[in-house]
């Protein structure tokens, strides 16, 4: 830990908010995120072009301008931090500043002017942690992590979960473009060059995923969005077919400025560079070939913060901390999630581990929609778990909680956004998202969100029949609504029902 300690500015509670600010090639990104744990949740988010890689290829200096505003934007971001009252706040910087002639002299002014300390990344290193934070979000990531920054790209390979071999290489869009002027035919010499000092990539891409990084990449993850009519804009584990990415990365690449100002989904800020950077990832697609791209909202700086974390945090389930991280912002009654994790297990005797994970991961969120008007509460649940911005789950687990929060409270067969989660899960998981969330509901009308209660009354399926043991001390709380919610449950499961007293058990078939 001795170099997580040495990149620390101060070192507070445990509690307490971390941040990071990136100084690259690019842009300037301050991110503040709520405290050092599992759900590491960013709080605050800001970003100013800067753009200290301009030129920087043909100069070998940084820009005096991009390192004037960079000086007032670290300094900026330094005060806001410490007015965020931010524990620990990490100050690094990537190739721009790592390969100038003068990146050592720009760092001194910003620890002089800014009172911080700056640490110069590595490539080896800046690869490292943008796969930290890949597999923070997906520990079991298998393939190829690919970061494109402004200045260089950074190539790692992953199985598993572990980290293998790695590679740092001067392709960024900023760089190739004052290389070649944006020549695709320059730009390819130089890019398949650099990919041959590589041999790794294509035994470890091919047939399986590419794992794609940074901010000009999850660009034409929105351009692909919206040329598709995608339903969900949400970029974190949204994964495409190799084939159907190389027609939109070519595409893109030999677009003008004219055109791509036209085109869906292009931010202006990512107009010059965007080109350059679909031409990239055209380049390694084919050279690696993988099976499917999988676009990552996580990087280097969540590495950092993942990287602060103790081995028995960085080993807890990323959905399942997420989720019950969201139960203590945004519900009432966040001790009840665990036990109605166990409460509902019996209702799906034959799940596969990750089905058990989504549903344990759904009886966290059983409270999120509280605090809406009760008419609305339905699809405002359903649209909130859809969005989260910390979820760790792919695109048919986020649209299988969103569908259980739905039917949790009440959610009609016919709605709109209804229609959308249910077009993304797979066949058979829209019926067990409707047998779990009545299942919340049925929880939640027992023990009106108190702890402690649902071990006194279990359900169990027997034969064509679904159990309510009830425990003789639990008597009471079995009123009206508790049997209507319960052959709701019943109805869904194609059962019966039957409330049996606890010291009845043998005689109703357990």
């Amino acid at each position: 830990m001795a170099g997580a300690e040495r990149r620390a500015v101060t070192v507070s509670a445990r509690h307490a908010r971390v941040g990071v600010i990136d100084i690259g090639s690019n842009s300037i990104r301050l991110v503040v995120y709520d405290a050092p744990v599992r759900a590491f949740i960013p709080i605050y988010n800001e970003k100013a072009m800067c753009g200290l890689g301009k030129g920087l290829a043909r100069r070998g200096r940084l820009p005096p301008e991009g390192m004037a505003l960079a000086l007032d934007t670290v300094r900026r971001f330094v005060e806001l931090a410490r007015a965020m009252s931010v524990g620990r706040l990490d100050v690094i910087a990537t190739a721009a500043v790592r390969e100038a002639l003068d990146g050592s002299d720009f760092v001194k002014a910003v620890e002089r002017r800014c009172g911080v300390r700056v640490e110069v990344l590595s490539g080896m290193e800046e690869g490292r942690l943008s796969a930290l934070g890949v597999m923070s979000d997906l520990p079991k990531a298998d393939g190829v992590i690919g970061d494109l920054g402004g200045g260089s790209l950074e190539l790692v390979s992953v199985e598993n979960g572990r980290i293998g071999e790695q590679a740092t290489l001067p392709l960024g869009p900023l760089r190739l473009l004052d290389e070649t002027g944006g020549d695709l035919r320059q730009a390819e010499t130089i890019i398949d060059h650099e990919l041959t000092g590589v041999p790794w990539l294509a035994g470890r891409a091919k047939g399986r995923r590419f794992y794609a990084v940074g901010g000009a990449w999850r660009s034409l993850a929105r351009v692909h969005m919206a040329q598709t009519d995608y339903p969900l804009h949400v970029i974190d584990r949204y994964e495409v077919k190799r084939s159907k990415m190389e027609n939109i990365v070519t595409l893109v690449a030999r677009m003008g400025r004219r055109s791509l100002e036209r085109l869906p989904g292009v931010p202006r800020r990512r107009l010059d560079t965007l080109p350059m950077a679909a031409f990239v990832m055209e380049r390694i697609l084919r050279v690696g070939g993988p099976k499917r791209v999988v676009f990552s909202a996580h990087g280097l700086r969540e590495g950092m913060v993942f990287s602060r974390l103790s081995a028995d945090a960085q080993r807890e389930d990323p959905l399942l901390a997420a989720c019950a991280a969201a139960a203590q912002r945004f519900g009432r009654f966040a001790e009840i999630g665990g036990e109605l994790g166990v409460w509902t297990a019996p209702l799906f005797p034959k799940e596969s581990a990750e089905d058990e994970r989504l549903r344990r991961a759904a009886c966290w969120l059983g409270d999120i929609g509280w605090i809406d008007h009760p008419d609305y509460r339905a699809q405002q649940a359903l649209e909130r778990v859809l969005r989260l911005s910390v979820l760790a789950a792919d695109h048919p687990g986020r649209a299988f909680l969103g569908l259980v929060a739905f039917y949790r409270y009440g959610g009609q067969a016919a709605d709109e956004v209804a229609d959308i989660a249910r077009g993304l899960v797979a066949e058979g998981a829209e019926k067990r998202a409707r047998v779990l969330g009545l299942a919340l509901r049925l929880g939640y009308a027992i023990t009106g969100g108190a702890p402690g209660i649902l071990g006194d009354m279990t359900l169990g399926l027997d034969g064509d029949r679904l159990n309510l043991v009830v425990a003789p001390s639990r008597e009471a709380l079995v009123s009206d609504d508790v049997n209507r919610r319960f052959q709701a449950v019943a109805a869904a499961l194609d059962r019966k029902t039957q409330i049996v007293p606890r010291g009845e058990r043998k005689a109703a078939g357990f």
